[in-house]
């Protein structure tokens, strides 16, 4: 983790527009089908977030790039899944993920409108829910309706938890703003990452039980 995180924050710290373009990418990759489960998009965005205490990056276009980064990328996964309907879902390469596929598919069923906004925080299946609701027929105005007020939560949730770290480690130690203190950024990573990935696993699994618990017969 440290040697992928040092390199790239050193990088783009003098290269802002590079760091921007970086969070943008993240965060469209990161709701690409398949390539989004293995895109450690969360990871990188709450590094580079850990950049704006030191004026490095700005907080408004840390967050603009990546709202509009999530919002193309479900976007285009919607309209992909909305254009193929339901055969997308049984093509390669969703085909090998069909325990994924299956789950996204129940959680839309389950919570309907819902669960797009509620999978923007759970990460095993952000990038496979909005295309199950193109395949699965949603009304595109129905979808950016959630879609984008979900956006509007997640990039925040992703971007402070990242500069409040690294503000918070320089104002208790008692160092300047100036400088990036690199060996610790990953580590601030880390933990805000398991923390948001714990919660939304947590809160994923609390709603699967809740569907086994609803199907299962009545004596």
């Amino acid at each position: 983790m440290t040697s992928f995180l040092d390199p790239l924050i050193s990088f783009v710290s003098v290269h802002a527009w590079l760091a921007y373009l970086t969070l943008f990418l993240a965060a469209l990759l990161e709701a690409v089908p398949v390539v989004g489960s293995v895109i450690p998009g969360s990871t990188i965005i709450l590094a580079l977030s850990a950049l704006v205490p030191g004026g490095d990056l700005k907080l408004q276009w840390v967050l603009l790039a990546a709202a509009f980064g999530a919002v193309l990328g479900d976007g285009s996964a919607y309209w992909l899944g909305h254009r193929q309907q339901r055969k997308i879902l049984n093509t390669w390469p969703l085909t090998n993920y069909p325990r994924v596929v299956e789950e996204s598919e129940t959680f839309f069923h389950r919570f309907g409108s819902w669960a797009v906004f509620f999978a923007r925080f759970v990460p095993p299946i952000r990038a496979f829910v909005p295309i199950t609701a193109g395949a699965l027929d949603m009304a595109p105005a129905k979808f950016y309706a959630v879609n984008i007020p979900a956006i509007l939560v997640w990039a925040p949730a992703h971007v402070l938890p990242g500069v409040l770290a690294v503000s918070a480690f320089h104002q208790y130690f008692g160092l300047p703003h100036h400088g990036h203190p690199f060996k610790h950024i990953w580590i601030l990573t880390v933990v805000a990452v398991a923390i948001i990935g714990g919660l939304g696993v947590w809160f994923y699994r609390r709603r699967q039980n809740g569907v086994v618990a609803a199907a299962k017969p009545r004596a």
